[in-house]
């Protein structure tokens, strides 16, 4: 076998403080108040409370939300949350630990990807990107599939590029392992991407001979079927054809086909959040999308910018649209942006953008306070009424020192660029984590949590009207229909419906949410 091909040449004084950085940045980003924060509507309280109802009716194979089957994903990450709540409990670190542990592994994936072919150093700035973008910090901390399906699609599309370059079989072998998984995890896309990655790059070296032997080789699709397989039977043969309309038709085909819960956009309705998701490191992103011409002429950087672009382009191309479909190529992306920080010969203008976003974070509360009149819906009106009150002293005093200290590193021409821009990734990490996200989650969701436990204290029986938030169902331990509710029922709803209501008892009221007694029915 070749050496690895090492461009970036490895600093040995700043291995090791890379090395401190990034272990830093996936505590924070990953693990720190992890359970601190209440679930987020709708997506994390749906996974959670179907993993509730999967431990409840100890049905293992198919999965339900609210008592109705739920056919949006397949069964992994279910089981993986039950198991991390067997073990710790039902709180909200047990469901969200799997995606946390999910994320460390696809950073340490991409760290041993990058060390293999350009050395250690290319290798922890590339891990520490991963770790510290924002979007990534966000899914990794959430209670969902994303964080386990990137892992999935980064372990196949690194292993696929990894056999292709060095005709090892165990990398084929890898590839097809994860594949299988990720299957289980969410679906076709998990095939698409590296299929789609790994045969582009394939057209670029005019070898399509080496990736039709891979695709179709007998051991590696038998490999990747005694993975999937056997719960997608077993699925079938218990739920029918409702299975494969509801999770292949409906969640697939027509998610591409057709906008689904009014979830669409323009051809460039990813653009804008791609910088967002990179956050706080804009200047190697605008770089790595400045190097084409060079990122081409490399074999590892074109197989990542195809399978970046690949995702990008396709995802832009379907009818339902929602930010994290893109995270499935954001991989290649920070792989490129690390290997190109070479180009980057000016740390303030490097850092410059990392200031500019810690002083907005500084001025989001007056921000908010200001923008509060121009909002028109009642229920985000009264949700946002006190929300200046949310970020207490320490919240200025981390911004304030996260802005000097960002100017200071800015002004110090000493260091080096990579150990600088891990640091500003760590703290958005840490503000994410410690302030960001748990002050969303007292806005939003603290309301939902406080009335679902006091109908679990009292007893009562609920049902939902006017809005979907199965958070509450698993705080509350009892299932909530969705409907309109009849005289003498309780009731979860938004504030701005009560005036529609002429005789009601208010439970409970707290920004914009409601728990309501509707009067008895009249004689």
């Amino acid at each position: 076998m070749n050496p690895p091909d090492r461009s970036v040449a490895d600093d040995l004084r700043t291995q090791p403080l890379l090395t401190a950085l990034l272990v830093v940045a996936v505590a924070f980003a990953f693990f720190v108040g992890l359970g601190a924060v209440p679930l987020f509507d709708l997506d994390e309280g749906a996974f959670t409370e179907a993993t509730r109802e999967m431990l409840l009716r100890g049905d293992y194979i198919s999965t339900f939300l609210n008592g109705e089957p739920r056919y949006d994903k397949p069964v992994l990450i279910y089981w993986l949350q039950a198991v991390s709540v067997l073990a710790f409990g039902q709180n909200e670190f047990a469901f969200r630990l799997p995606s946390a542990i999910c994320a460390t592994v696809w950073v340490t994936i991409i760290f041993l990807f990058v060390r293999r072919l350009r050395g250690v150093e290319a290798g922890l700035l590339a891990a520490g990107f991963t770790a510290t973008a924002a979007g990534v910090t966000v899914i990794g901390r959430a209670a969902i599939a994303d964080a386990l399906l990137n892992m999935l699609i980064a372990a196949a599309a690194t292993s696929a590029f990894l056999y292709l370059k060095e005709r090892d079989r165990r990398w084929l072998d890898a590839a097809f392992v994860s594949i299988g998984f990720g299957l289980l995890a969410k679906g076709p896309v998990a095939v698409l991407v590296p299929l789609a990655a790994t045969f582009l790059y394939s057209v670029t070296k005019r070898d399509l001979r080496t990736w039709f032997g891979a695709v179709f080789d007998v051991r590696g699709i038998a490999l990747m079927l005694a993975i999937a397989a056997p719960w997608y039977v077993a699925q079938y043969l218990k739920e029918g054809d409702a299975f494969v309309q509801g999770f292949l038709m409906k969640h697939n085909v027509e998610r591409f086909s057709a906008p689904m819960h009014g979830f669409d956009g323009s051809f460039l309705f990813y653009v804008p959040w791609l910088f967002g998701a990179t956050l706080p490191h804009l200047a190697p992103l605008v770089n790595a999308l400045r190097s084409v011409r060079l990122v081409w002429a490399d074999d590892l950087q074109r197989f990542c910018l195809l399978w970046f672009g690949f995702v990008f382009v396709f995802f832009s191309l379907s009818g339902t649209k929602l930010p994290h479909y893109v995270f499935y190529g954001y991989s290649g992306l920070f792989v490129i942006m690390a290997l190109q920080i070479g180009r980057l010969h000016r740390h303030a203008m490097a850092l410059a953008p990392a200031a500019v976003i810690f002083a907005a974070m500084a001025a989001l509360p007056f921000a908010l306070e200001q923008a509060l009149p121009g909002i028109r819906d009642p229920y985000y009106r009264e949700a946002l009424l006190d929300v200046r009150a949310q970020f207490g002293p320490a919240y200025y005093a981390v911004t304030a020192l996260l802005v000097a200290g960002t100017i200071v590193l800015m002004a110090w021409r000493g260091g080096a660029l990579s150990v600088k821009l891990l640091a500003t990734g760590i703290g958005m990490a840490a503000m994410l984590g410690l302030f960001i996200l748990p002050i969303a989650g007292d806005v939003q969701q603290k309301p939902i949590k406080e009335a679902a436990l006091l109908a679990k204290a009292r007893g009562y029986e609920v049902v939902m009207w006017g809005l979907n938030t199965p958070s509450f169902i698993v705080y509350s331990g009892r299932l909530a229909p969705r409907r309109d509710p009849l005289p003498g029922e309780i009731a979860l709803t938004k504030t701005k419906r009560l005036a529609d209501l002429p005789d009601h008892e208010v439970l409970y009221r707290k920004r914009g949410i409601a728990l309501i007694r509707l009067g008895a029915a009249r004689p």
